[in-house]
């Protein structure tokens, strides 16, 4: 208990002794407590370094609260620099493969300003020129009858790289065409490098695009068709039907090449069984501090589930629990076809003209409204609904050909003359603008 005690204690709380003196223990005790008292007292007049624990203490700890801090600063910016480079791929991936969208819409814009210098040079009438206009669609059947099968096997990136050299070629054959024939062939390989489009570059971007910009980033690809459309009006009112098609071939040229410096789908990869490039590809779109493993799990986890599902076929499309759903999205395609909006397209510049508008003034217009009004819609899709918009578009489509056709009817009856090319006019800008 002694050891307890301090030099202070009072003497009357120290043990009692014999006469004899105090006992060993008791004079061992004191002087270990005399030799303490003296240290202490060095210390505290030499300042010996074993008074300092508590500052060393503070140090040590200031220097390990620097050093978290440091790691922690690095590592956020490693993070940082990582989410930065997968964004710039993923972005760089996108940008690359709407330029397919782009040409799907220069294919299509194409006829419209195209019209009058094929007509004038070849000496097309108007049923062949009809011809040389519709048998886009033809040839687009067959690019989307095949489109799924060749972007299963040969990947997504090969059927992209495929359909920019059939395009290259459709718009070589129209620049050189000397007749109504070669017309029509380069016409339909334009058909064939839409329709394959069609299909793989959405889901391209769809399968490369993180979930919280897979929305954002597919919508580009209806963005970038309005775009190519636009760009085909306004260039052709300035250029020559045979230098418009150098138009069309600036995208292909870019879609060739940039597939040379972006990933493939990792999607596509891991269906096909490449593990090792499956993972490079991925973590080349997420960044290479980025931690892949929750979402490669996740992606074989639904390519088992699909593998395991039964194999659809065409007779289950009639199967009364799939009908309903059948009608509607088969329906709504079949109306949005017969609404028009491919009939006004090839022949803007000439229903204008036949109008009493003019033809280049009018595809400008819309070349330069269609893009802002395509932008609009796609930032209400998510927000309004799309049967809200469906409402909305087709109410506008019916608007947009009552118009037109009332201001042909005025003509023909010879009635209102004055309003004939201003109701053209605004029937087709509402019509294009849905």
């Amino acid at each position: 208990m002694a050891a307890a005690f301090t030099l202070s204690t009072p003497a009357a709380l120290l043990p009692r002794h014999s006469a004899a003196g105090p006992s060993l223990s008791f004079r061992l005790e004191s002087r270990r407590l005399s030799r303490r008292g003296q240290c202490a007292a060095t210390r505290r007049d030499d300042g010996c370094p074993r008074r300092l624990p508590a500052a060393a203490v503070e140090a040590t700890c200031g220097r390990t609260r620097r050093a978290t801090a440091v790691a922690a600063a690095q590592g956020q910016a490693e993070a940082e620099n990582g989410t930065e480079g997968s964004l710039r791929m993923v972005l760089l991936s996108t940008a690359v493969a709407v330029c397919g969208s782009f040409e799907f819409g220069t294919c299509v814009g194409y006829s419209a300003p195209a019209q009058a210098g094929i007509v004038s040079d070849i000496g097309l009438s108007n049923s062949q020129y009809g011809v040389f206009a519709s048998i886009l669609a033809i040839g687009a059947m067959i690019g989307a009858l095949i489109s799924g099968r060749l972007a299963d096997t040969l990947g997504r990136k090969m059927t992209m790289r495929l359909a920019a050299v059939v395009g290259v070629f459709g718009w070589l054959t129209i620049y050189l065409a000397e007749g109504a024939m070669m017309l029509y062939f380069g016409r339909v390989l334009l058909g064939i490098c839409t329709g394959l489009l069609s299909y793989v570059v959405p889901v391209f971007i769809a399968e490369i695009a993180p979930k919280d910009l897979r929305g954002g980033l597919t919508t580009s690809n209806q963005l970038f068709i309005c775009s190519g459309c636009s760009a085909a009006y306004i260039s052709g009112a300035l250029l020559s039907w045979r230098s418009l098609t150098l138009v069309g071939l600036v995208p292909c040229a870019f879609l060739f090449w940039g597939l040379l410096f972006i990933p493939e789908s990792p999607r596509w990869l891991a269906n096909t069984g490449r593990e090792k490039e499956f993972r490079t590809s991925l973590q080349n779109l997420r960044g290479e501090n980025a931690d892949i493993s929750d979402e490669a799990t996740e992606i074989r986890e639904y390519i088992e589930t699909v593998h395991h599902l039964p194999k659809a076929r065409i007779q289950d499309l009639l199967q009364s629990k799939n009908m309903f759903a059948m009608i509607v999205g088969a329906g709504l395609m079949i109306f949005q076809q017969l609404g028009g909006i491919n009939a006004i397209g090839f022949y803007t510049s000439y229903i204008f003209s036949s109008a009493g508008f003019s033809g280049k003034l009018g595809t400008i217009l819309i070349g330069v409204i269609q893009i802002p009004i395509t932008l609009f819609g796609a930032l209400l899709m998510d927000r309004s609904g799309r049967r809200a918009l469906l409402l909305v578009s087709s109410s506008g489509t019916f608007l947009g050909c009552f118009l037109t056709g009332l201001s042909f009817y005025f003509k023909a009856q010879g009635l209102h003359t004055q309003l004939v090319p201003a109701l053209a006019l605004y029937g087709i800008l509402v019509h294009k603008l849905q």
